[in-house]
Protein backbone atom coordinates (compact mmCIF):
# COMPACT_ATOMS: atom_id res chain seq x y z
CA UNK A 1 0.00 0.00 0.00
CA UNK A 2 1.39 2.93 -0.73
CA UNK A 3 2.45 6.07 1.78
CA UNK A 4 0.34 9.29 0.86
CA UNK A 5 2.76 11.50 2.24
CA UNK A 6 0.40 14.66 0.29
CA UNK A 7 -1.09 13.62 3.76
CA UNK A 8 1.88 14.42 6.21
CA UNK A 9 3.40 17.01 4.45
CA UNK A 10 0.37 18.78 1.47
CA UNK A 11 3.21 21.59 0.80
CA UNK A 12 5.75 19.07 -0.56
CA UNK A 13 5.80 18.92 -4.42
CA UNK A 14 8.80 16.77 -5.49
CA UNK A 15 9.57 13.31 -4.22
CA UNK A 16 11.93 10.64 -4.87
CA UNK A 17 9.55 7.00 -4.79
CA UNK A 18 9.99 3.99 -6.57
CA UNK A 19 7.62 1.78 -8.63
CA UNK A 20 6.41 -1.31 -6.81
CA UNK A 21 3.72 -2.21 -9.87
CA UNK A 22 3.54 -1.69 -13.38
CA UNK A 23 0.81 -3.16 -15.71
CA UNK A 24 0.73 -1.54 -18.78
CA UNK A 25 0.35 2.35 -18.24
CA UNK A 26 -0.72 2.02 -14.98
CA UNK A 27 1.74 1.82 -11.84
CA UNK A 28 1.78 2.00 -7.96
CA UNK A 29 4.75 3.71 -6.37
CA UNK A 30 6.28 3.37 -2.88
CA UNK A 31 5.39 6.72 -1.75
CA UNK A 32 3.31 10.03 -3.46
CA UNK A 33 2.45 13.07 -3.41
CA UNK A 34 0.08 13.10 -5.52
CA UNK A 35 -3.56 13.20 -4.91
CA UNK A 36 -6.26 11.39 -6.72
CA UNK A 37 -10.05 12.58 -6.90
CA UNK A 38 -11.82 11.83 -3.54
CA UNK A 39 -14.40 13.18 -1.50
CA UNK A 40 -15.24 15.54 -4.48
CA UNK A 41 -11.43 17.25 -4.73
CA UNK A 42 -9.79 16.92 -8.36
CA UNK A 43 -7.20 15.00 -8.45
CA UNK A 44 -3.53 16.64 -9.38
CA UNK A 45 -1.85 16.99 -12.12
CA UNK A 46 2.13 16.41 -12.49
CA UNK A 47 4.65 13.66 -13.68
CA UNK A 48 6.25 10.68 -12.46
CA UNK A 49 9.97 9.80 -13.48
CA UNK A 50 9.32 12.56 -16.51
CA UNK A 51 5.92 11.30 -17.56
CA UNK A 52 2.83 13.24 -17.60
CA UNK A 53 0.03 11.30 -14.99
CA UNK A 54 -3.42 10.95 -17.39
CA UNK A 55 -4.89 9.85 -14.20
CA UNK A 56 -5.09 8.90 -10.65
CA UNK A 57 -7.08 6.46 -9.13
CA UNK A 58 -8.04 5.05 -6.02
CA UNK A 59 -8.34 1.09 -5.54
CA UNK A 60 -8.89 0.76 -1.71
CA UNK A 61 -6.18 2.35 -0.07
CA UNK A 62 -3.79 1.97 -2.82
CA UNK A 63 -3.40 4.69 -5.84
CA UNK A 64 -3.56 3.40 -9.30
CA UNK A 65 -1.28 6.34 -11.51
CA UNK A 66 -2.06 5.83 -15.32
CA UNK A 67 0.95 7.29 -17.56
CA UNK A 68 1.34 8.28 -21.21
CA UNK A 69 1.62 5.54 -23.06
CA UNK A 70 5.43 4.30 -23.64
CA UNK A 71 6.90 5.19 -20.28
CA UNK A 72 8.78 1.71 -19.47
CA UNK A 73 9.02 2.55 -15.95
CA UNK A 74 9.82 -1.43 -14.40
CA UNK A 75 9.51 -2.31 -10.84
CA UNK A 76 11.91 -1.18 -8.81
CA UNK A 77 12.56 1.97 -10.88
CA UNK A 78 13.34 4.87 -8.89
CA UNK A 79 11.88 7.91 -9.93
CA UNK A 80 10.68 11.66 -9.27
CA UNK A 81 7.41 12.62 -8.70
CA UNK A 82 6.74 16.09 -9.17
CA UNK A 83 3.32 18.45 -8.72
CA UNK A 84 1.63 21.39 -9.82
CA UNK A 85 2.00 23.69 -7.43
CA UNK A 86 -0.60 26.14 -8.44
CA UNK A 87 -3.12 23.65 -9.48
CA UNK A 88 -2.53 22.15 -5.60
CA UNK A 89 -2.35 24.77 -3.40
CA UNK A 90 -6.12 26.44 -5.22
CA UNK A 91 -7.79 23.04 -4.38
CA UNK A 92 -6.81 23.35 -0.94
CA UNK A 93 -7.53 26.73 -0.66
CA UNK A 94 -11.08 26.22 -2.31
CA UNK A 95 -11.43 22.75 -0.11
CA UNK A 96 -11.16 24.53 2.58
CA UNK A 97 -13.49 27.40 1.68
CA UNK A 98 -16.01 24.46 1.27
CA UNK A 99 -15.79 22.77 4.06
CA UNK A 100 -16.43 26.06 6.03
CA UNK A 101 -19.58 26.68 4.26
CA UNK A 102 -20.93 23.73 4.47
CA UNK A 103 -19.82 23.35 8.33
CA UNK A 104 -21.87 27.17 8.56
CA UNK A 105 -24.72 25.95 5.90
CA UNK A 106 -25.04 23.13 9.03
CA UNK A 107 -24.84 25.24 11.91
CA UNK A 108 -27.32 27.95 10.80
CA UNK A 109 -29.87 25.70 8.07
CA UNK A 110 -31.74 23.23 10.38
CA UNK A 111 -32.78 20.55 8.03
CA UNK A 112 -30.31 21.56 5.28
CA UNK A 113 -28.84 18.42 3.34
CA UNK A 114 -25.51 18.36 1.49
CA UNK A 115 -26.24 16.13 -1.91
CA UNK A 116 -22.78 16.60 -3.74
CA UNK A 117 -19.76 18.17 -3.69
CA UNK A 118 -16.78 18.91 -6.33
CA UNK A 119 -13.92 20.79 -5.74
CA UNK A 120 -11.58 22.46 -9.07
CA UNK A 121 -9.28 24.59 -9.41
CA UNK A 122 -11.28 27.82 -10.37
CA UNK A 123 -14.20 27.42 -8.10
CA UNK A 124 -15.99 24.86 -5.56
CA UNK A 125 -19.41 24.18 -5.66
CA UNK A 126 -21.67 22.26 -2.89
CA UNK A 127 -25.00 20.93 -3.23
CA UNK A 128 -27.96 20.80 -1.07
CA UNK A 129 -31.51 19.80 -0.27
CA UNK A 130 -33.30 23.15 0.29
CA UNK A 131 -36.68 24.41 0.92
CA UNK A 132 -35.62 28.77 -0.36
CA UNK A 133 -33.05 30.92 -2.31
CA UNK A 134 -29.98 29.60 -0.60
CA UNK A 135 -28.74 33.13 -1.23
CA UNK A 136 -31.10 34.63 1.20
CA UNK A 137 -28.35 33.11 3.91
CA UNK A 138 -25.24 34.69 1.69
CA UNK A 139 -24.99 37.67 3.95
CA UNK A 140 -24.65 35.88 7.45
CA UNK A 141 -22.20 32.49 5.91
CA UNK A 142 -20.00 34.94 4.24
CA UNK A 143 -19.70 37.37 7.29
CA UNK A 144 -19.04 34.20 9.48
CA UNK A 145 -16.65 32.69 7.31
CA UNK A 146 -14.20 36.02 6.99
CA UNK A 147 -14.26 35.66 10.57
CA UNK A 148 -13.09 31.89 11.08
CA UNK A 149 -10.48 33.37 7.34
CA UNK A 150 -9.46 36.47 9.43
CA UNK A 151 -9.07 35.18 12.65
CA UNK A 152 -5.63 32.86 10.72
CA UNK A 153 -6.83 29.58 13.13
CA UNK A 154 -4.57 27.13 13.51
CA UNK A 155 -6.15 23.60 11.29
CA UNK A 156 -5.16 20.30 12.82
CA UNK A 157 -4.98 17.43 10.46
CA UNK A 158 -4.76 13.89 11.84
CA UNK A 159 -5.67 10.33 11.64
CA UNK A 160 -8.87 9.43 13.43
CA UNK A 161 -7.98 5.85 12.47
CA UNK A 162 -4.69 5.14 10.94
CA UNK A 163 -4.84 1.61 9.57
CA UNK A 164 -7.73 2.16 7.54
CA UNK A 165 -6.79 5.51 6.79
CA UNK A 166 -9.34 7.74 8.43
CA UNK A 167 -8.45 11.32 8.71
CA UNK A 168 -9.74 14.28 10.12
CA UNK A 169 -9.67 18.30 10.30
CA UNK A 170 -10.05 20.30 13.10
CA UNK A 171 -10.53 23.94 13.75
CA UNK A 172 -10.23 24.93 17.70
CA UNK A 173 -13.95 26.72 18.96
CA UNK A 174 -15.34 25.74 15.25
CA UNK A 175 -15.65 22.00 13.94
CA UNK A 176 -14.12 18.95 13.88
CA UNK A 177 -15.09 17.01 10.64
CA UNK A 178 -13.55 13.94 8.88
CA UNK A 179 -11.59 14.67 5.34
CA UNK A 180 -9.22 12.51 3.97
CA UNK A 181 -8.27 15.55 1.68
CA UNK A 182 -5.14 18.13 1.76
CA UNK A 183 -5.15 20.66 3.72
CA UNK A 184 -3.82 23.81 4.36
CA UNK A 185 -2.21 24.92 8.14
CA UNK A 186 -3.87 27.85 8.92
CA UNK A 187 -7.24 29.64 7.93
CA UNK A 188 -6.30 32.46 6.83
CA UNK A 189 -4.67 31.39 3.50
CA UNK A 190 -8.18 31.02 2.33
CA UNK A 191 -8.59 34.32 1.22
CA UNK A 192 -11.42 36.05 0.74
CA UNK A 193 -14.81 33.88 -0.47
CA UNK A 194 -17.18 35.02 -2.57
CA UNK A 195 -20.21 32.95 -2.62
CA UNK A 196 -23.28 32.63 -6.03
CA UNK A 197 -26.20 30.87 -6.02
CA UNK A 198 -27.50 28.12 -8.46
CA UNK A 199 -30.91 27.03 -8.82
CA UNK A 200 -30.52 23.10 -9.68
CA UNK A 201 -34.29 22.14 -9.81
CA UNK A 202 -37.02 22.07 -7.79
CA UNK A 203 -36.09 22.12 -3.30
CA UNK A 204 -32.07 22.14 -4.92
CA UNK A 205 -29.34 24.50 -4.42
CA UNK A 206 -26.24 25.20 -5.13
CA UNK A 207 -23.45 27.02 -3.96
CA UNK A 208 -20.80 28.05 -5.75
CA UNK A 209 -17.56 28.89 -3.77
CA UNK A 210 -14.80 31.50 -5.27
CA UNK A 211 -11.72 32.56 -4.21
CA UNK A 212 -9.08 35.58 -4.53
CA UNK A 213 -6.09 34.60 -6.58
Amino acid sequence: MVEKVFWTNPYLTELNTRVTSANGDDITVEQTIFYAFSGGQESDSGMIGGFSVQQARKDGQEIIYTLEEGHGLKVGHQVIMTIDWNRRYRLMRLHFAAEVILELAYKYLEGIEKIGAHIAQDKARIDFLWHENISNSFPFIEKESRKIIEANLDIVSAFSDEENGRRYWEVNGFSRVPCGGTHLKKTGEVGEIKLKRNNIGKGKERIEIYISE
